[in-house]
Formats: C-alpha cells, structure tokens, sequence
C-alpha cells in the first residue's frame, strides 16, 4: 500500500493499446456450440446438458484509477440463447480489468437474478494466452454475493474461468461454477464450455481518437 493513495498516475488514453492478455478479446464474439451442464430436479435426472448459441460483446473502455491504481479494460455484454430459441438463456454484464502494475486479470459478473461476483488472478504475462480467474463465496475480495434465496436453495461456494486464446484468432472459456444445492448431499458443478469467432472489430472511445 503506498504513503500516496490519491495521486493519480497520468495514462495514455488508448485503451486498445494497453490492454496487456485481453487485447485479443476486443470486439465482437459469436459461437453456435456452446455447452452447460446445470441442475436440475432429481425427478428429472438430476443434471442436463444444454447447447447454447452465444454473442459476447467486449468494448474497450477509459484508463480507470483508484488513486496511485489503475486498469485498462473490457466492458462486455454476453447474451445466450438456446439453439433456434428467441427467450435468453443467460445474460451477463461487466468488466475484463487488466492492471499492467500488479499483473492481474479481474473480472465483474453481474446476472439479472441477483447475483454478482468479482474474480481475478495475479501474475499475469502481458502477452500470456491462457489465465484462470477464481473466485469464493465469503470472501471480502474476489468473492461472490447472491440474493437471499439462490444464497439458500443454489449456494455458489466458488466460480472459476480459464481463458484461453487460440492461435487461428478465436478465444473460449471453460467455467465451473460450484453449487451446493439441498436436495443433494455433494456439490454440483455447473459448467460452460465454449469457443468464439470474431464477427466485428471493437469500437473505442471516438473522443480519444
């Protein structure tokens, strides 16, 4: 923690260029083959398995500061569907961090049904290809916080993601998110899996341009 927690470092305003490991997630993102794994009732077999059509939209966003702090991000939109279906599937809002400083990735989820999450992880190459966020339920950092009944009928105990960019220009995600759930004595994991083709480049700030 420095002596100086409000000086405000001076950043280049070009918030593509300094994205360190997210660089290659800029833009915009469709994938058809998606795969999750979620609960369901033990009448009905316990588990399912859905295929899931997805848009992820990741807009490069101003240099941000916390004083001496400061990050170059991400702000995304993922919005899924099943497939041949209009009715979202999932929807999630937030923001990929990268602080060139500490080296970490962090990641904000916000879902509509109550519940939001921060992960991230430390030590971080600029150029790496491959990262994994966590994080834990009860933590006061890189935690998770759920409205009161999925608090008690889905507990998320933990999420994780790995990145992974790939060679040919796509990126995918595998998550785990773990639930105890009272109907079943072990922890479930709720599981997505997916790759993604760039189908627009990103759209900076036009004043920084």
């Amino acid at each position: 923690m420095p002596d100086d927690i409000f000086t405000e470092p001076d950043l280049d305003p070009d918030g593509l260029a300094n994205l360190g490991p997210l660089a290659p997630m800029a833009g915009i993102w469709e994938g058809t083959v998606g795969t999750d794994v979620h609960p369901v009732a033990l009448d009905e077999g316990g588990t399912e398995t859905a295929a899931y059509v997805e848009r992820y939209e990741l807009q490069p966003i101003d240099p941000q500061t916390n004083g001496p702090q400061y990050f170059y991000g991400l702000r995304y939109h993922v919005h899924i569907t099943e497939p041949g279906e209009v009715e979202t599937f999932h929807d999630q809002v937030g923001y990929w961090l990268w602080n060139p400083v500490e080296q970490t990735v962090t990641q904000t989820i916000a879902i509509p049904r109550g519940q939001v999450a921060l992960a991230s992880v430390a030590g971080v190459a600029p150029d790496a290809t491959e990262f994994t966020l966590t994080a834990e339920r009860g933590s006061t950092v890189y935690g998770i916080c759920s409205q009161p009944f999925l608090e008690a009928a889905f507990t998320t105990v933990s999420f994780r993601i790995t990145v992974t960019v790939h060679p040919d220009g796509t990126w995918g995600y595998d998550q785990d998110t773990v639930l105890v759930l009272p109907d079943r004595p072990d922890p479930f994991h709720h599981t997505d899996v997916h790759r993604l083709h760039k189908v627009a480049d990103p759209t900076p700030n036009p004043l920084a341009r």
